[in-house]
């Protein structure tokens, strides 16, 4: 190359070049440096050029200078200047003066810029093949006509495949995908959104076995924008399907436990709203779990503030600890208005920082249990009644035995003196009165006997409509005297019974006096017979005083009675009480004070054979 006839206009060229430029002699000075250079390494005109460009004392290590004063030659090469911390792309080659001596032009052209996005890409690309193959899941890119470019190890470890060529013949449409038309879908749903995500499919491992998998992918495109192919990741779901079957059973067998309750449970969160609601509280509280979820809460269904007071008796540590109640006596009616009996426990469900997050209630219905303790307590007091009729029977027969003798003889008596005294005289008359109050005693010592010993005659078929005529027949005129009316209600065809027919009238016979007594100023006596399945009632209903309700619950107690003592002992409704259970019937009493009473007698149909 040689040198330019016009040196200011060489200059001009040189300082207009972005590169650094600058020419040394053969023995190294510096003879020229452009504007580029002058900027970056300062003017060294006249200096050796080690000691411009290096820094140095000496010939650069890297120099070739030799190679191009002695043999002409164009040289290329990269440096990296640590004084400037520059690396550059280096040119040089030789020139020839007019005075036919050789000098070296050198251009510097900065890569520095270059070298570091060089290296940046080098270690992405280091980083994305390190990712590639050591990421936890499977990483593939695909062909759009279904055929695998490449794919990860793990991706290869999920379908069982050791070798990669291998994989990478398969066809993912028919050898791959469980279900080919999954392939399909697929395809139309990257390239109409030009993505999917957590598309899930159905994979064929190499040894057969089948594989839920969860897609994720983006198209690939050329660079006119046509779908090259698909990259994406793809998940193994078999764990976690296996967790899911697992926490499915474990719920259905917790859910299996809680509607197997044989009690109600129900949950709520903290706002009462309810959240859990089993087949046996739909069944004892009367709601169903469509009226009550997300459309009640508790305090609608425990009204009164019931269920403000279940809260505040759980939280108390009274009744069981602090969040827990272990027995609430809660009578709970129904929207059909029947009456639940039964007994609630509750507890409060923590989170994990202690704070309360639900209330879980379990209420027992105690309706069973109650009645047999009711029918207990019936069946007590019964005995306990029998037990006091046993002890008076017993006192009563040694009473009456005692007195019948004495009474007797008085009587004799009274009967042999009014034989010495002629009806007209007034002392006759004293002694009448005398004997009729020796035999209203009498009458009464019969029945004291009667009750500590009912008749024992022989039990038959009994006609209750016959022996009901005959003695309201007896009594028509007694009560017609007390200005009673006589209705009777007589059912036709109304099956026997079997029963003593004494005991029986005197069932009723006591009764109806009693019915007459209740009515002192008239009324109206009503005598009606019914038939029910197995069952013949009796009612004997009048219009008078009725009886107080504190004394409905004593009336077959012996020698109680609401009568003066002129009027009777206590014995009649006792002595009926006992003889219609002795025939295993029953006898119900409804009666209101100042409207009149109704007694029923239950007695069982006599069935022949």
């Amino acid at each position: 190359m040689k040198a330019a006839n016009n040196p200011d206009q060489l200059n001009n060229i040189l300082n207009a070049m972005e590169d650094g430029i600058y020419i040394v002699r053969h023995d190294y000075t510096v003879e020229f440096m452009n504007r580029a250079m002058i900027e970056k390494f300062g003017d060294g005109t006249g200096k050796k050029c080690f000691e411009v460009i290096n820094n140095g004392v000496s010939i650069c290590p890297w120099c070739r200078a030799k190679e191009v004063f002695q043999d002409g030659e164009t040289l290329h090469s990269e440096v990296y200047l640590s004084g400037v911390d520059r690396t550059y792309q280096r040119i040089e080659l030789p020139i020839r003066n007019v005075d036919g001596t050789v000098s070296k032009l050198n251009i510097f052209h900065d890569i520095t810029n270059r070298k570091e996005q060089e290296e940046r890409l080098r270690a992405s690309e280091d980083d994305y093949r390190r990712l590639f193959e050591h990421v936890g899941v499977g990483v593939y890119i695909t062909s759009k006509d279904g055929k695998i470019l490449n794919a990860n190890k793990a991706l290869l470890d999920m379908l069982a495949y050791t070798d990669k060529a291998e994989f990478l013949k398969i066809t993912l449409q028919t050898d791959l995908y469980v279900r080919p038309d999954d392939r399909s879908k697929f395809q139309e749903m990257i390239e109409r959104d030009r993505s999917v995500i957590d598309y899930e499919v159905e994979w064929k491992r190499k040894d057969g076995a089948t594989i839920p998998v969860l897609l994720t992918a983006h198209v690939r495109y050329d660079v006119q924008g046509n779908v090259l192919g698909y990259e994406g990741i793809c998940s193994d779901l078999s764990q976690r399907k296996q967790m899911e079957r697992n926490l499915k059973e474990a719920h259905d067998f917790y859910n299996n436990i809680l509607q197997s309750s044989p009690n109600a449970i129900y949950a709520t969160d903290i706002k009462g709203n309810i959240i859990l609601w089993n087949r046996v509280a739909e069944e004892v509280l009367g709601l169903t779990v469509q009226e009550v979820m997300g459309r009640m809460t508790i305090n609608q269904i425990f009204q009164d503030g019931i269920a403000e007071k279940i809260m505040e008796m759980t939280r108390s540590p009274e009744y069981g600890g602090t969040g827990k109640l272990r027995s609430f006596p809660l009578v709970y009616e129904r929207k059909d208005g029947r009456l639940v009996e039964g007994n609630l426990s509750s507890a409060i469900i923590y989170d994990d920082q202690g704070h309360e997050s639900a209330l879980v209630g379990i209420f027992v219905d105690l309706k069973d249990r109650l009645d047999m303790e009711r029918q207990l307590r019936q069946t007590q007091e019964q005995l306990l009644q029998s037990e006091k009729l046993a002890a008076m029977g017993r006192l009563t027969s040694q009473i009456a035995h005692e007195l019948n003798n004495p009474l007797y003889g008085i009587m004799n008596a009274l009967e042999l003196m009014k034989t010495e005294i002629p009806p007209e005289n007034r002392r006759r008359k004293v002694l009448d009165m005398a004997l009729s109050e020796i035999v209203r005693l009498a009458e009464m010592l019969r029945k004291m006997l009667t009750f500590s010993k009912p008749d024992q005659e022989k039990k038959q078929p009994v006609n209750i409509n016959s022996l009901l005529e005959g003695i309201t027949m007896l009594h028509k005129k007694q009560l017609q005297e007390y200005d009673i009316k006589l209705k009777e209600d007589i059912e036709e065809d109304l099956p026997p019974v079997y029963a003593s027919a004494n005991q029986l009238r005197q069932v009723f016979l006591n009764l109806i006096a009693n019915a007459r007594d209740a009515m002192p100023q008239g009324g109206l006596l009503t005598v009606e017979t019914r038939a029910a399945g197995d069952k013949v009632t009796i009612h004997v209903r009048d219009n008078g005083t009725g009886i107080k309700p504190e004394n409905l619950q004593r009336i077959f107690d012996t020698f109680y009675t609401t009568k003066d003592s002129v009027k009777g002992v206590g014995l009649g409704l006792s002595v009926c009480y006992g003889f219609i259970k002795d025939h295993g019937g029953d006898i119900k009493v409804q009666s209101q004070w100042g409207e009149g009473t109704t007694i029923s007698v239950i007695l069982p149909a006599y069935k022949s054979g």
